[in-house]
């Protein structure tokens, strides 16, 4: 596959002058690009005789346009030939991707203690913290935690018939059989790190953050802006600074995720607005000295009709990063993801819909100058029942940052 359009542009504005000054009007065009390798046998899950190593790469384009003292056009957009990231690695195939991380038109006003910003397009979503270090200069390790990258065994365009019709789902291959569109396939991921249509509020105040968003699409099933009348809904977070380096936070989302094609097949008098998803999280930051920590806690519940107890996801991670030298530090991530209980109309119930998982990752990081990293990192992931390291990897990353075009004009 050639590559696109988009990274073709990238390039030639890299091979233009740039001026970095003061002004209200201006434009900059951060890049972010990395090249990872990798050592798992994942590639061989479909195919034994598929070489247990691969390659891939991945751009990362932030344009941001000012336009005067108030307002702004931000976007962050990716490109990546797979397999890059760690869950990619199911499918060992060279495809390439594009995605939408943020695009949005903004607005802010700021004073000598408050600042508030409205934005509106492409957003990420306002629920949880680690979408804002996606990025792989942020990101001290290779892979990301659970609840954003694993798909649970549901769907949001198909019905289980009751909870024996749950537990014969498997992760990443599922197919209920109560209606709905045809055949298997992969199940939903709790919260997305890409975008999502909508508009949000956020404010500084003092010591307090908060923010609010009304998006067209849950982060468990984004959408297009074409879906709003159906998959309108809110997400919202906030936090508090308790010192320098320590902030604690909250944040939460409700509304629908199930898909149009399962409407007629809904209870008499409901509708798909009628069975929303809803989460619950909790985020702390905390640095001081050499050490910093991230951690999140997060509870997700899938409305399913025919249930008197629908399935619901826990999920939880612990980072820690440690510098060693203004060159080297060490980190780790610890995490796990946990099925809950169900039950369906009939009384059939079970403690846990499906088996849980648990990660670990451990890996260095070396600055080679201040903007290229070499990372290196292994991941024990491991699926009750499934004693077996054939899900590990061995990842290799190499980062370079960079600014394309950075001009600004009176």
């Amino acid at each position: 596959m050639k590559l696109r359009f988009s990274i073709g542009c990238m390039l030639l504005a890299g091979a233009l002058p740039g001026t970095a000054q003061e002004g209200d009007f201006g434009i900059s065009v951060p890049v972010t690009a990395s090249f990872s390798a990798m050592d798992t046998h994942r590639l061989q899950l479909a195919d034994r005789n598929t070489p247990p190593t691969s390659e891939g790469f991945r751009i990362v384009v932030s344009p941001t346009l000012r336009l005067g003292k108030h307002w702004f056009v931000y976007a962050a957009l990716q490109e990546r030939m797979g397999p890059y990231f760690y869950y990619d690695a199911y499918d060992p195939d060279h495809d390439f991707y594009a995605d939408v991380l943020q695009a949005f038109l903004g607005y802010s006003v700021r004073t000598r203690k408050a600042s508030v910003v409205f934005k509106a397009g492409q957003l990420s979503s306002a629920f949880g913290s680690f979408p804002l270090r996606y990025d792989d200069s942020v990101n001290p390790l290779l892979d990301q935690p659970l609840s954003y990258i694993t798909e649970v065994p549901l769907r949001a365009d198909q019905l289980p018939c009751g909870t024996g019709d749950v537990l014969r789902q498997h992760y990443g291959f599922v197919g209920n059989s109560c209606g709905g569109a045809s055949g298997y396939g992969p199940g939903l991921t709790p919260v997305t790190t890409y975008a999502l249509p909508g508009i949000q509020a956020e404010a500084s105040i003092l010591r307090f953050d908060m923010r609010v968003q009304a998006t067209d699409g849950s982060p468990s099933n984004p959408q297009g802006w074409t879906s709003l009348r159906n998959y309108a809904q809110w997400a919202a977070g906030g936090g508090y600074t308790i010192r320098q380096g320590f902030r604690i936070g909250v944040s939460g989302f409700r509304g629908p995720y199930l898909n149009p094609v399962v409407e007629p097949l809904l209870p008499a008098g409901s509708g798909i607005r009628s069975f929303p998803a809803s989460a619950v999280g909790l985020d702390g930051q905390w640095a001081r000295g050499r050490f910093s920590v991230n951690a999140e806690w997060q509870r997700f519940w899938f409305d399913e009709p025919g249930f008197v107890e629908s399935p619901s996801v826990t999920s939880a991670y612990g980072e820690v990063k440690s510098i060693l030298t203004p060159r080297l530090y060490l980190a780790g991530r610890a995490g796990w993801l946990n099925e809950g209980a169900i039950q369906d109309a009939s009384g059939a119930e079970a403690a846990h819909f499906a088996p849980w998982v648990s990660n670990v990752e451990g890996g260095f990081g070396f600055w080679v100058d201040r903007h290229q990293i070499l990372k290196v990192s292994y991941s024990w992931l491991h699926n009750q029942g499934q004693p077996t390291h054939k899900y590990d990897v061995l990842g290799l990353q190499f980062v370079t940052t960079f600014n394309a075009l950075n001009r600004a004009f009176r």
